[in-house]
């Protein structure tokens, strides 16, 4: 494509502004996937889910304003390319939950920590990204296969929006939007999140982030040689991706997968630093360690399962509105939900 840099090298650039975007959400609007779920079962405090309703509606809408433009093929994303096994879905969004609230974090989140100096959020991101990759194509690739199938080509394109044009008769790109966009009306109803600035700005910020990683590795994949995947952002297998790279550059490539963990980082650690959070912290509990460490393995195995983690699946393919989406991001929260019991209550009946 140019003199200068080569395509994959561009692929991960993209991924590195979308991650940096990420990371200064995560840092200086505190949007957090467990944060939200702990806020809305213990502090019933929506504030910080209705975050992720503006960055979910933003996404949505950006995305297919870039297909009503030509700029973006649906059929060409990940989510909407292969078909649909809703067991992966609930099975590993379940297991990803729940890994994630034994961690106390997921990976996106636990990138952010580390960017703010949480040395213990640097163990859980390289356990999830070990057994991300394990589970991927790995030991543990020939069970996964066995229990869900192999990945099979998608014979429709499986999202709301299809199928609602398909009853209507109307444009899909243009219920798309419109679907964004009511998300973002829906969500704004609730007078204290119209209140507050920061969280609706972050929340946006978010789903711009997502939108970036389409628009870009489409127009990679439209504009270059090299065949692009047209990709946006999450952070299970990539991580392992980032870690292989480390070991590996000079016999591997670097993806949109790498800059958006770095994005992320260095994002993070700008955010940690305008607000003056950052301070470095050490785990000094092995018992808390021992439960970190199986969250991330749970995390790990989970998001692969269920083809992305909370911000693949409840932001990037939430965006092309796929079907396995709400579904996955349900059964994560699900999953949370009985970790986080454990954690706090336990599971002993009351007296």
């Amino acid at each position: 494509m140019g003199d200068a840099l080569s395509e994959p090298v561009l692929v991960a650039l993209v991924g590195l502004f979308g991650g940096i975007l990420l990371g200064l959400a995560a840092r200086m609007g505190r949007f957090c996937t467990l944060g939200a779920i702990e806020d809305l079962y213990y502090g019933e405090n929506t504030l910080r889910l209705r975050m992720w309703g503006i960055a979910i509606g933003v996404a949505v809408a950006g995305t297919f304003s870039l297909a009503a433009l030509g700029l973006l093929d649906l059929n060409q994303t990940l989510y909407l390319s292969r078909a649909w096994n809703p067991a992966e879905s609930v099975i590993g969004g379940l297991v990803f939950g729940y890994g994630m609230a034994l961690a106390g974090n997921c990976g996106y989140g636990a990138l952010a920590r580390i960017g703010g100096g949480d040395l213990r959020s640097l163990l859980i991101v390289l356990v999830m990204g070990l057994s991300a990759y394990i589970t991927l194509g790995g030991p543990l690739a020939g069970l996964r296969i066995w229990l869900f199938g192999a990945a099979e080509p998608a014979q429709n394109v499986p999202t709301f929006a299809h199928s609602i044009a398909a009853l209507s008769g109307g444009s899909v790109n243009t219920i798309g939007i419109i679907i964004g966009v009511a998300i973002v009306v829906l969500t704004l109803l609730h007078r204290g999140l119209r209140q507050s600035f920061s969280h609706i700005f972050w929340g946006g910020i978010a789903g711009l982030a997502v939108v970036s990683g389409w628009a870009g590795t489409q127009w990679i994949a439209t504009k270059g040689f090299d065949a692009t995947a047209v990709v946006s952002h999450t952070f299970s297998a990539p991580i392992g991706e980032t870690m292989l790279y480390a070991m590996t550059s000079y016999g591997n490539t670097i993806g949109f997968g790498t800059g958006s963990v770095m994005g992320v980082l260095v994002g993070a650690l700008l955010g940690s630093l305008i607000k003056g959070h950052f301070r470095w912290e050490a785990c000094d509990d092995p018992r808390e360690l021992r439960r970190q460490i199986l969250g991330a393995v749970l995390m790990g195995m989970g998001a692969v399962i269920a083809v992305g983690c909370s911000v693949g699946q409840g932001l990037s393919a939430f965006s092309v509105l796929s079907f396995s989406a709400p579904v996955t991001l349900l059964s994560i929260m699900a999953g949370a939900a009985i970790g986080l019991r454990q954690l706090i209550l336990g599971f002993a009946p009351s007296v």
